[in-house]
């Protein structure tokens, strides 16, 4: 069992809580002739894919190394422009290493954001009245599992798609987060959750979980 990542979304929609547990690398290095045959511009102050996907390299993934020199921002560990070297010829053949990017801070509030409309717009959408709202959205490649609470704080879960039992991981850390946040007298609603004791055990659920199981829970 893999655990991803998890969030926790206040009843007004803001990203009060997350953590990335067991976010996997995707990463590919290719060796390219000349003229390079997908395009890559320098946004957010990185070099990224804006055209042509090939070889498990995909637009939006981000340039991270030049012939194994690490890339920060637009230059390379040495020092040289990173489009300086793809366009001159005498570079070839070039060694490239792409990867996904991991989502900011704030990337990971607007997605926060987006899915407490999509929450409500689900439980209206039911044909039963009173619809709990999105449980389980599932993807070929992970899992999203969700739980609200009844004063409308919602426990967010990234799994891998054969996670079984992430209602009861759900509940564990919703026990956690009145432990430890609530009970913290310093701890305000809808504020962000900043504990140590909270972060402690909640990485300590989620390592049991992905060794035993959730049977021990």
């Amino acid at each position: 069992m893999v655990i991803y990542g998890v969030y926790i979304v206040s009843k007004s929609g803001g990203l009060i809580y997350n953590y990335d547990h067991n976010i996997p690398k995707v990463e590919t290095e290719k060796t390219f002739g000349f003229p390079l045959d997908i395009k890559l511009e320098y946004e957010n102050k990185k070099v990224v894919v804006v055209f042509g996907q090939r070889d498990g390299i995909n637009v939006g993934h981000v340039l991270l190394s030049v012939n194994g020199s690490p890339v920060n921002g637009r230059t390379t560990e040495d020092g040289k422009d990173v489009f300086d070297v793809i366009e001159l010829k005498e570079s070839y053949p070039l060694s490239l290493k792409f990867g996904r990017p991991r989502a900011t801070t704030n990337e990971k509030i607007v997605l926060a954001s987006m899915f407490y409309p999509l929450f409500a717009l689900a439980s209206q959408l039911s044909p039963v009245p009173k619809s709990s709202g999105i449980e389980i959205l599932t993807a070929d490649s992970f899992k999203l599992s969700c739980f609200q609470t009844l004063t409308g704080v919602k426990f967010i879960v990234v799994t891998d798609p054969n996670m079984q039992g992430p209602d009861v991981v759900l509940k564990r850390i919703y026990e956690l987060y009145s432990d430890y946040a609530l009970k913290n007298p310093f701890y305000s609603l809808e504020m962000p959750i900043r504990c140590e004791l909270f972060d402690t055990s909640l990485h300590t659920l989620l390592e049991l979980v992905e060794k035993s199981g959730t049977a021990n829970l």
